[in-house]
């Protein structure tokens, strides 16, 4: 007999964190990648560039997509991974996990400098913004294999739905760029962590806001929009943040039972489908899919089991994974600058859960007001702050946040605070990347400058460097 959704939910998400978790830190890092020349991004250039940094680092571990061009390579020792999200206009970094952010961000800014003498030479540049700055000149076309292919005939799909108030940007997740943390959590942290790092999500929004865009002008973080007016926001509980507080597990389970598949590998095929609460998934008899094959997209049924769980893919802002990490999504890519300011942040205020827990349920410069955590959220996510927030109490309120992150990384004892120093001025100055970079063009600044201030590994963070 088989295992039932519950039991196979709690060994994927619950039992894997079932032991004393560790100190450690996961981080991804999504760059867009710009053509210099206001033209889409040169693929066979490129190519080279990355055949020479794999080579250079003996990044040996090499996938390629179905038109032949490296997307994915992997250094075996570290872990640490290369690879291109969605399509080739945006390159992720991502670091095998390591105890000390130090030790990733050495690593990074050897791969990283690397990679922008490379790509300088044939005109483009990697740049720290949450969207593509040159996305209108870009190309949309989805890396040449089962799953990016996959993922964007989904999201296209958003014309079957029309009583949904869905976006028009099916291909948002070849314009958007995101910084992500995963850090290990154990059993008894789990629902603390979800209650607690829900109410900072609008405090987040503050002080890491980086993806504007023209279509959506009043927004600093276009991103939540992006998501949750998809169809990968066709369940609300997918995406976003947790509208409740789980009295405990089995609540977590049944929440998790009510989020949607929409794809799965079965046949040897890719099959993307109507998204389907998992409880319902698994008690229907044959779910109808579309997969790709020989050019063209094909309809075909197949027999849904309780193991295509695996296959369950969420967006939420903070996530249970499978590795016994929660991951942190809702930061838009900093500039390079102030690269690793989001894992830090997170890093720290991890090993002060229960004071920061304390002081966000005693809050009262954003909470009772009136006001759920996500509705903060996305009255945050705009330029004008609302009117019912003192923004001097709202700075001081940062800035204890910012001291309890501090404390937290002090503890760690690894050095690490020292990446939260462009958060304090932010804090300080109630400002982001992403409306430092709408004032700028307001005042005429060129995009093209923009592009190289958000891209410079500048002497504030080679002095950290030295330092370390």
């Amino acid at each position: 007999m088989g295992l039932t959704l519950q039991e196979s939910i709690w060994n994927k998400y619950i039992k894997p964190t079932e032991r004393e978790a560790g100190a450690n830190v996961g981080v991804e890092l999504e760059y867009p990648l710009v053509n210099l020349s206001r033209r889409p991004v040169n693929i066979p250039a490129v190519q080279e560039v990355v055949a020479g940094f794999a080579e250079r680092f003996q990044f040996t571990r090499q996938t390629r997509d179905d038109n032949g061009n490296l997307y994915s390579l992997t250094e075996p020792v570290t872990g640490d991974n290369l690879s291109f999200d969605c399509s080739f206009n945006t390159l992720e970094l991502s670091f095998g996990k390591e105890v000390s952010i130090v030790l990733l961000f050495e690593r990074f800014v050897r791969y990283f400098e690397d990679l922008q003498e490379h790509f300088r030479r044939i005109g483009h540049l990697l740049t720290g913004l949450g969207i593509h700055p040159y996305y209108k000149y870009n190309d949309y076309v989805p890396i040449a294999n089962d799953r990016y292919r996959m993922l964007y005939h989904h999201l296209q799909s958003y014309k079957e739905y029309p009583e949904r108030h869905f976006h028009h940007i099916p291909h948002f997740g070849m314009l958007a760029a995101a910084s992500q943390v995963q850090l290990d959590v154990e059993k008894e942290n789990i629902l603390q962590t979800f209650h607690t790092m829900n109410r900072l999500e609008p405090f987040k929004a503050v002080l890491f806001a980086n993806s504007w865009l023209v279509s959506l002008p009043d927004l600093l973080i276009s991103r939540d929009v992006l998501w949750g007016k998809s169809t990968q926001g066709y369940n609300p509980h997918n995406v976003g943040m947790f509208d409740t507080d789980f009295a405990d597990m089995n609540e977590y389970i049944e929440y998790v039972s009510g989020q949607s598949m929409y794809c799965v590998g079965k046949q040897g095929r890719y099959f993307h489908f109507k998204p389907t609460p998992l409880r319902d998934y698994v008690q229907t008899e044959r779910i109808t899919g579309q997969f790709f094959a020989d050019g063209a997209w094909h309809t075909a049924d197949f027999r849904p089991d309780v193991e295509d769980i695996s296959h369950l893919r969420t967006f939420k802002f903070a996530d249970l994974t499978y590795r016994g990490t929660i991951e942190y999504r809702s930061a838009c890519e900093q500039p390079v600058n102030a690269t690793f300011s989001h894992a830090s942040f997170h890093a720290g205020l991890a090993e002060e859960l229960d004071a920061l827990t304390e002081l966000l349920d005693a809050d009262t410069t954003l909470y009772r007001q009136g006001y759920s955590a996500s509705e903060l959220r996305e009255l945050l996510t705009h330029r004008n702050l609302p009117s019912f927030i003192d923004r001097k109490a709202l700075s001081a309120k940062l800035h204890q946040i910012l001291e309890l992150a501090q404390s937290g990384l002090q503890k760690r004892g690894l050095g690490e605070e020292i990446f939260l120093e462009p958060l304090f001025d932010r804090a300080e100055r109630l400002t982001n990347p992403a409306l430092e970079y709408l004032t700028a063009l307001e005042q005429g600044t060129k995009i093209e400058e923009l592009i190289e201030r958000n891209a410079a590994l500048d002497s504030h963070i080679r002095t950290r460097k030295e330092l370390l």
